[in-house]
């Protein structure tokens, strides 16, 4: 077996709560602003938040919607969305993060699987939350903002103080319950015990050299465990501040950044590519940003090497998942490498394995990466047979995807197991020719999937973003014939106003293939 470890020492894993890890970063500092609404400009100190914390956690609790219940959170971000999401690990609950953009019907199966009985949601999300609870076990309501008729705020379930944390079993108990994007089949509730999500905001903190009084503009959904981990609970443990939005908006991120001087940009490739491209990142002075972090889908050298030269500062990112709470692998900013996903992350071991065969593979040839640490899941709710297909050979955790460790111990994925176009026996990353096509001038953004074709199997075809002078089909197949070998030629392209995303960043290729089938 040949197991590559990561270059940083391993860290210790304390015998504490999320919540009490976060209250350890909190606790030196609580005259300190550590969470600013966006829009509105309201702020919580650290003490006004662990306040409202212990308060609502002692308000769950007295209503019998504390210790062995699962709260659902459905909301964009907010300063409120913190406080109940450590409100209920307080009290020794679960909480279950829901995509506010769901319809009634996808709440109703998150609601259903997961056995959530309470639900915390916002204003704009009422209606199709009153109608997604029907046929669930959920008994109750209530909202972050205005009350609305016989539904109550948020500030109706405060109590008594809950001054500690309910005792729980830290590796066992299921602390949060986040759901994976579903880019394909239902979406499946990922396990994460207390002890999986202090180890990885440690974690991340060494490995991505997180220094106390970093302010982000904090635009990554709460709900997906990068903008849960990375900026909710790395930020507020590790001695930093957020400011946070309800969405994306380029002009209020780029504004937060300058008025904060924020050394860090937590982004996706989506946002990369408006840095790279996009006319308004001029009128801001961005001179404090030292490094941009992307992650939730690979980022291209090409990109990644335009982002920081336009921004003057290095450009990294990273790798992870839900089941990896999420992060396995950064980069640190002193050794950079275009393309790359970055180095173990401490207490994190990985392999390289053949997808035909099953052996373990070498520095430097292509395998599936599968990956053993602290920050592993614990399973998949309500599913033991993709438990079992996914967590193998003694803890190993199957990533699905292609990748390859260079001699320096940096990883680089080479694309999804499952998306590889098979054409005439060649294996085509999609990922490979959407770097390719996103770093020409006027292409904006792209997608790749493969077209099925009797002879050939598959024949790669892209989907095309791109400015009124942009580039056409012809003009981008006589670029790519003299940069991609002959396998990996475009058989078709089209141009599109914009590529479906998970809130995440992720490619729905599946709602391409399902264009396709409309148009037939």
């Amino acid at each position: 077996m040949t197991i590559f470890t990561s270059p940083f020492p391993d860290i210790a894993q304390p015998d504490i709560s999320i919540t009490d890890r976060v209250f350890q970063g909190l606790r030196p500092r609580p005259d300190e602003v550590v969470l600013t609404d966006g829009p509105t400009g309201r702020t919580l100190t650290a003490a006004q938040f662990m306040d409202q914390v212990e308060r609502l956690a002692g308000g769950l609790t007295a209503r019998g919607l504390g210790a062995g219940q699962t709260i659902a959170l459905m909301g964009p971000n907010c300063p409120e969305y913190c406080v109940v999401f450590h409100a209920v690990a307080f009290a020794g609950g679960t909480i279950t993060t829901i995509n506010p953009t769901y319809t009634a019907a996808e709440v109703r199966h998150q609601l259903q699987d997961s056995r959530a009985t309470f639900l915390v949601t916002v204003p704009a999300c009422l209606e199709i939350a009153c109608d997604g609870i029907t046929g669930t076990d959920v008994t109750g309501l209530a909202l972050i903002g205005a009350a609305d008729g016989d539904t109550p705020d948020l500030a109706s379930l405060m109590g008594d103080p809950l001054t500690r944390q309910v005792p729980v079993d830290l590796d066992a108990h299921t602390v949060v319950l986040p759901y994976s994007s579903g880019t394909t089949g239902l979406p499946k509730g990922v396990m994460l015990s207390h002890r999986n999500l202090v180890v990885n905001v440690d974690q991340i903190i060494t490995g991505a050299g997180f220094a106390k009084g970093e302010v982000a503009a904090a635009f990554l959904p709460f709900f997906h465990i990068y903008g849960m981990t990375v900026l909710m609970n790395v930020h507020l443990a590790g001695g930093g501040a957020l400011v946070t939005m309800p969405r994306f908006d380029l002009e209020m991120f780029l504004r937060i950044s300058q008025d904060h001087r924020s050394v860090r940009m937590w982004i996706v490739p989506p946002v990369a590519l408006a840095l790279a491209k996009h006319p308004l990142v001029d009128n801001f002075d961005l001179s404090a940003l030292q490094q941009i972090f992307s992650g939730a889908a690979p980022l291209g050298a090409e990109l990644s090497n335009a982002v920081g030269r336009r921004l003057n500062c290095v450009s990294l990112q990273g790798y992870g998942m839900t089941e990896l709470s999420p992060v396995s692998h950064l980069s640190p900013i002193d050794n950079a490498k275009a393309g790359a996903s970055g180095l173990a992350a401490p207490n994190v071991q990985c392999r390289i394995v053949d997808i035909e065969t099953g052996t373990d593979l070498g520095a430097g040839a292509e395998g599936e990466l599968w990956i053993k640490g602290p920050n592993v899941m614990q399973g998949y709710l309500n599913n033991s047979a993709a438990t079992t297909a996914t967590i193998v050979d003694g803890g190993w955790l199957r990533t699905g995807d292609i990748a390859r460790i260079d001699p320096d111990g940096q990883m680089h994925i080479v694309d999804r197991l499952k998306e590889l176009i098979k054409y005439k026996g060649f294996q085509v990353a999609p990922a490979e020719l959407e770097a390719a096509l996103t770093a020409m001038d006027g292409i904006t953004d792209a997608a790749v999937i493969g077209l099925p074709d009797p002879e050939a199997g598959e024949l790669p075809m892209a989907f095309v973003v791109r400015t009124a002078d942009g580039p056409d089909a012809d003009a981008i197949k006589a670029h790519l014939a003299t940069t991609l070998a002959h396998y990996k030629q475009l058989h078709r392209i089209e141009v599109v106003d914009t590529i479906p995303k998970s809130a995440s960043g992720k490619i729905l290729r599946r709602l391409l293939r399902d264009q396709l089938k409309a148009v037939r």
